[in-house]
C-alpha cells in the first residue's frame, strides 16, 4: 500500500562551537542521543528503518553511523540502518530517502536524521604509492572541503568554499554591506527565537555537557563589529568568519510515517512530504544550487512560490542565502523567521534535520500551509522539500 509521508516529530541537540561544549562527545553517542529523545514514549520496535546522514564518516562514526546509533540508542538490533552522505545535504536527502520508502509502500515508519561532529574529524594519512617512502608524509584534516583530490580534476573546481562563494559574490554583485545585515539578522531571530521559547520543544539536553542552547548565537552583534572582521579567502573579499556560518557539532533526528502510522505512534502528523527537489551546477555555484532544487520541488508539489508561506534555507554563507533569495522573489521577511545557520551552526550532516524540523514548526505557529526547506551543497548540488501544513 502507498500513499503520502508525513512528518510526525523533529529533535536535535543544541549546536555547539568547534571545540565547545560537545567537543567531548562521540558523533555516535550524539546520534543515538538524539533517537532516544525523540523516540520518548514510542516502542522503538515500530521503525522499520533508521536513515542517517553524515558528511565525512572517517572517524568515529565507524562507517555507517546510522546503524552504530540505532544499536547505540537500544533500538531492536532487527532495525536495519543506512548512511547517507550527500555532504551539507546529508540528512535531508535521508529524510526525502525515507519519504520514498514510505510513498513506495517498502516502510510504515522511518527515522531519519543526521549528525557531524566537525571538532572530532580525524586527521588521515595517506598510504604511499611505494614501500619504505623517504623524505615526511603529511596528514590531511577531513573537518570541511575538499581532501585528497583526484588530479584529474579540473583545478577550477575545486577552489576553497569560501573562494567559490566569492565568485558568487561577483556574479551577483552582492555587497558585504548586504552579508553582514543579513548576518546580524540571523543572530537576532535566533536569540529571539530562544528567549520566546520556540526551540524548548525541538532542542533536547545532551548528557554529560552543560550546553543547552545553541553555542554560536551572539546576540550582541552589529553591522559595525561585523565591518571591522577582515575577509578570510582574499585581501579584497567579503566573506568573513562574521557573514559563515561556523564549524560547529550537533546532531538532529526526523520521524517520518504514513498516514496510518499515526495509530502506532499515537500522535497527529505535522506536515505532508509534499515535494522533493535535487539539482546540481558547476561545482564553484554550490551555493546557487539550491535555486533549481527549491523550484524543482515545488513544481512537484503543483504550487507556486506566491503561495509559499515560509522558507527555511541553510545559511552556509550569507552570500549565497542572498542569491537565492534573490532569485527566487520571495520576500524576505518570511526567509529564516527563526534564526539561520550563521548564528545557530552548521553541523554538516544534521543541517538538513534541523531545517526541516523546523520549518514544520514554523508553518503550524504562523498558520501557514506551504513551506520550502532548502541547502546548498558543496560541489555543486543542492537539495529542497516542500512541506505543507496538516494542522491548518
Amino acid at each position: 500500500m502507498s500513499g503520502s509521508a508525513f512528518l510526525y516529530g523533529s529533535a536535535r541537540t543544541p549546536f555547539g562551537r568547534f571545540g565547545g561544549g560537545l567537543a567531548g562527545i562521540r558523533p555516535d553517542d550524539l546520534a543515538a542521543g538524539v533517537i532516544r529523545g525523540l523516540l520518548t514514549g514510542l516502542d522503538p520496535g515500530v521503525i522499520d528503518e533508521v536513515v542517517w546522514g553524515n558528511a565525512n564518516g572517517a572517524g568515529e562514526e565507524n562507517r555507517n553511523v546510522a546503524r552504530m546509533a540505532a544499536l547505540l540508542a537500544g533500538l531492536p538490533v532487527s532495525v536495519p540502518g543506512t548512511t547517507v552522505n550527500r555532504l551539507c545535504g546529508s540528512s535531508l536527502d535521508a529524510a526525502m530517502t525515507g519519504s520514498r520508502m514510505i510513498e513506495t509502500g517498502d516502510a510504515e515508519i522511518v527515522l531519519t536524521g543526521g549528525v557531524e561532529s566537525m571538532t572530532r574529524a580525524p586527521w588521515v594519512l595517506p598510504k604511499p604509492s611505494r614501500a619504505f617512502p623517504a623524505g615526511d608524509v603529511t596528514a590531511v584534516s577531513t573537518t570541511l572541503g575538499w581532501r585528497l583530490v583526484n588530479p584529474a580534476m579540473p583545478k577550477e573546481w575545486t577552489v576553497s568554499l569560501g573562494e567559490a562563494n566569492e565568485q558568487l559574490r561577483e556574479r551577483f554583485g552582492i555587497s558585504r554591506e548586504r552579508q553582514d545585515a543579513f548576518a546580524v539578522r540571523s543572530h537576532r531571530l535566533a536569540h529571539t527565537a530562544w528567549e520566546q521559547g520556540f526551540y524548548d520543544d525541538l532542542v533536547l539536553p545532551v548528557p554529560g555537557t552543560d550546553l543547552t542552547r545553541d553555542e554560536s548565537v551572539r546576540p550582541g552583534t552589529s553591522v559595525e563589529a561585523l565591518a571591522a572582521l577582515k575577509p578570510a579567502f582574499r585581501a579584497d573579499g567579503t566573506i568573513t568568519a562574521g557573514n559563515a556560518s561556523p564549524l560547529s557539532d550537533g546532531a538532529g533526528a526526523v520521524l517520518l510515517g504514513s498516514e496510518r502510522a499515526a495509530d502506532v505512534l499515537g500522535r497527529t502528523p505535522i506536515a505532508r512530504i509534499a515535494g522533493r527537489g535535487t539539482a546540481a551546477l558547476d561545482p564553484r555555484m554550490f551555493g546557487y544550487a539550491p535555486v533549481e532544487a527549491a523550484d524543482l520541488a515545488l513544481r512537484r508539489a503543483g504550487v507556486g512560490w506566491g503561495r509559499v508561506g515560509a522558507v527555511e534555507l541553510n545559511e552556509a554563507f550569507a552570500v549565497q542565502a542572498l542569491a537565492c533569495v534573490d532569485a527566487w522573489g520571495v520576500d524576505p521577511g518570511i526567509v529564516n523567521t527563526r534564526g539561520g545557520a550563521i548564528a545557530i551552526g552548521h553541523p554538516l550532516g544534521a543541517s538538513g534535520s534541523r531545517v526541516l524540523g523546523t520549518l514544520a514548526k514554523v508553518l503550524v505557529e504562523r498558520g501557514e500551509r506551504w513551506g520550502v526547506a532548502a541547502l546548498c551543497i558543496g560541489v555543486g548540488q543542492g537539495l529542497a522539500v516542500v512541506l505543507e501544513n496538516v494542522r491548518i
